[in-house]
């Protein structure tokens, strides 16, 4: 169904064959000139390949900053020479895209070239290079074979408008090396290595090179390479669905690119998952601080180490008092000044909880955690970061006039202020956000099961009894139709005239709404929100014109997870427009949405539908680079494993239920809710049958 290429499967795994004419139809990134170049990102747990249509590469490190190695404009760079026979900037005939590799063939009459630039598994700074030759003439031929890679050094910075020229940023030493042959080296400029090939006619030869940065010790790379499609293979988990086919290949695909989207942290320790895009890509920052926990949240069924991880990774980010930054800026400092959202402790404490009922590995939270140097502060237990977190949320943020909590200048919606209007100074002293105020009543029953667990019995009493106090105050905003959205300074009520959706599925799994009010709100949401919408529900209704508005994932997940036990076939309809295979049936002539995407896609009301939201006054577009934000992964990941029932509960729990199937090293879930779960420490499982299963290693249930 697109226009850009179909789906195959390379070494056991998803891949995809662009068979686009690259030269075809260029596309506006808003900031930047219109280019024919379209890419996606994949990686390892250190480094990012970005990959594009004309077989060119970026690579990407986070490790102590946001760096480019080998920036990828104006062009990409990686180019294979075969003498004066064919290379790889000329003689393409084929691309392949893979969840953690690309790959382009060149011919001409006299000879082929299949050329794989591969992320290996682990946390190898550098990408693998195979370059494999065949002599097509009757004649023994002697070649010499060049590789080549451009290294143009780039840290990003907050830059926004026009892009920014490099600075003094020294950059690290890049290696391009041959395998037992020659290697060069520098900080900028071209790197080159040949290789001489002597081939009988028909004959093949691989030839083996990395680049990226250097790594002491000998690896055998045809050894990483066969070895790393295995791994991948059987790290990556499986899915079948009777009312959501696309699973079974999409599923695979986001869990590749979802974890291609870490980083080992080198400052800060565990691993950094950036959010990805525009955000880190072309304007230089990772935030919100919310997002990596968010994204995080499959991870605990498919990587659970990593879950783990990316926690301790978050929390150090925060001030000693529990204090999460908004962002950290292009050299990993935090920064505040942006924003100062009121939900991201909210965030922390749901992916610990949530870890520890799928693990029970309670002796995670024992383990010193550290903060940021610029705190200069000792580590401290992660279960007592995740305390601080709970008390800065309880006792900093707190409540408004109403109860519900304080909005300060943002709650999820970092512009909320900007769309609810009015006096922003009095909004962020005395405004209340419902949506937060929903959120925690379902988050905190949930934390104090695990704060229980660890032994604090006076955090885990405090926050049953603010959960439970946010659920009835949240009740109260039902205005007959849908829940109100926040509250402004002088009392006035937000959202009975516009329906925010983003409030609506949490006070469905609060608790909040009533049996009957949850039925007639999701039919409501039907009928309004996504109605003629064929990437599911939008924002808001009466659906705005412009940039604001639009359909967004991490939204639309929660509003999947609201449906799955209240109206399942409402839920399993939004899963399906929120896959990669709705965007290419709707729109299969735009390349966001075919392989990755945006955090959110502009509503048909836009005039841009199935494209991504761009506000060039203030010098920041999401259109800048429409791919490879980890919403578009992680969401759809998290949303089908709520279809199947999979989630904590409040009793520190994992509930699991069934009508589709998951299969990863850690979790089994059978399409008749039958499984297996393995874990590290003691667990509670509460299949379908209603009866608990406790227990620690290999769990079964019938």
């Amino acid at each position: 169904m697109s226009a850009f290429g179909e789906w195959t499967t390379i070494n056991g795994v998803p891949a995809f064959q662009y068979t686009a004419d690259p030269a075809a139809a260029a596309w506006d990134p808003t900031l930047d000139p219109p280019t024919h170049r379209r890419w996606i990102q994949v990686g390892n747990r250190r480094i990012t390949l970005v990959a594009d249509n004309f077989g060119r590469s970026g690579l990407w490190d986070e490790h102590t900053g946001l760096d480019w190695l080998t920036e990828p404009f104006p062009a990409g760079t990686g180019v294979s020479r075969l003498a004066d026979v064919l290379n790889t900037d000329e003689n393409v005939t084929e691309v392949f895209f893979g969840p953690t590799f690309s790959r382009v063939r060149a011919q001409t009459s006299a000879a082929t070239l299949e050329r794989t630039v591969l992320c290996p598994e682990g946390e190898q700074p550098w990408v693998l290079i195979r370059v494999e030759v065949t002599n097509r003439t009757n004649a023994t031929q002697r070649w010499t074979l060049r590789e080549e890679w451009d290294v143009r050094q780039h840290r990003v910075d907050l830059e926004f408008g026009a892009r920014a020229k490099r600075g003094d940023f020294a950059g690290a030493v890049v290696t391009l090396a041959a395998f037992d042959g020659p290697r060069t080296y520098g900080r900028e400029g071209l790197l080159a290595v040949s290789v001489d090939l002597e081939l009988a006619p028909g004959a093949a030869q691989t030839t083996w090179f990395r680049c990226g940065l250097d790594e002491t010790g000998e690896v055998d790379p045809a050894t990483i390479y066969s070895s790393s499609f295995t791994a991948l293979a059987r790290r990556l988990p499986r899915a079948a669905a009777a009312r959501a086919s696309q699973a079974a290949r999409e599923i695979p695909w986001h869990a590749a690119l979802l974890s291609g989207g870490v980083c080992a942290d080198g400052v800060l320790g565990g691993h950094l998952l950036n959010q990805g895009s525009a955000y880190s890509y072309r304007h230089g920052f990772t935030g919100a601080a919310r997002d990596p926990l968010q994204h995080a949240l499959p991870l605990v069924y498919t990587e659970p180490d990593l879950a783990l991880s990316v926690l301790r990774n978050t929390c150090a980010w925060a001030n000693p008092d529990g204090d999460v930054p908004y962002a950290l800026d292009g050299h990993k400092q935090p920064r505040r000044e942006l924003f100062q959202p009121s939900d991201q402790n909210l965030w922390a404490l749901w992916l610990a909880a949530e870890y520890a009922a799928a693990t029970g590995d309670l002796a995670a939270f024992a383990e010193p955690a550290p903060f940021h140097p610029a705190s200069k502060a000792s580590p401290v237990p992660l279960g007592e970061h995740l305390r601080r977190q709970f008390r800065y949320f309880v006792d900093v943020v707190g409540t408004g006039a109403h109860g519900h909590v304080r909005i300060r200048n943002a709650d999820w919606n970092d512009l909320v202020l900007d769309e609810v209007g009015g006096d922003r100074a009095a909004m962020i002293e005395r405004g209340e956000s419902v949506l937060n105020s929903a959120m925690a009543a379902w988050v905190l029953p949930v934390y104090a099961a695990l704060a229980a667990r660890l032994g604090d019995a006076e955090t885990a009493s405090e926050a049953r009894k603010i959960g439970e106090r946010l659920r009835e105050l949240v009740a109260g905003e039902w205005n007959g139709r849908w829940f109100r959205r926040a509250y402004g300074p002088d009392a006035e009520p937000v959202g009975d005239d516009v329906l925010w959706l983003e409030a609506q599925p949490w006070a469905i799994l609060s608790g909040a709404a009533d049996p009957d009010q949850a039925v007639a709100l999701l039919a409501t949401i039907d009928k309004l929100c996504r109605r003629n919408s064929p990437l599911g529900a939008r924002l808001q209704w009466p659906s705005p014109i412009g940039e604001r508005g639009g359909i967004w994932a991490s939204i639309n997940a929660t509003l999947v997870w609201a449906a799955a036990t209240i109206d399942p076939e409402l839920g399993w309809d939004e899963w399906r427009r929120m896959t990669l295979s709705a965007h290419s049936a709707a729109y299969p002539d735009i390349w966001e949405g075919t392989l990755s995407g945006p955090d959110a896609y502009m509503s048909p009301e836009s005039g841009r539908p199935g494209q991504t939201w761009k506000l060039p006054h203030l010098g920041v577009a999401m259109q800048a680079w429409p791919v490879g934000n980890m919403h578009s992964h992680a969401q759809p990941l998290l949303a089908y494993l709520r279809l199947l029932g999979v989630q904590p509960g409040r009793a520190g729990e994992l509930r699991v239920g069934g009508g589709g199937a998951f299969q990863s090293q850690v979790l089994t879930v059978r399409e008749d809710g039958s499984g297996l779960l393995r874990s590290s420490g003691d667990v509670t499982v509460l299949p379908p049958s209603g009866v608990p299963i406790h227990g620690r290693g290999e769990i079964v249930w019938p």
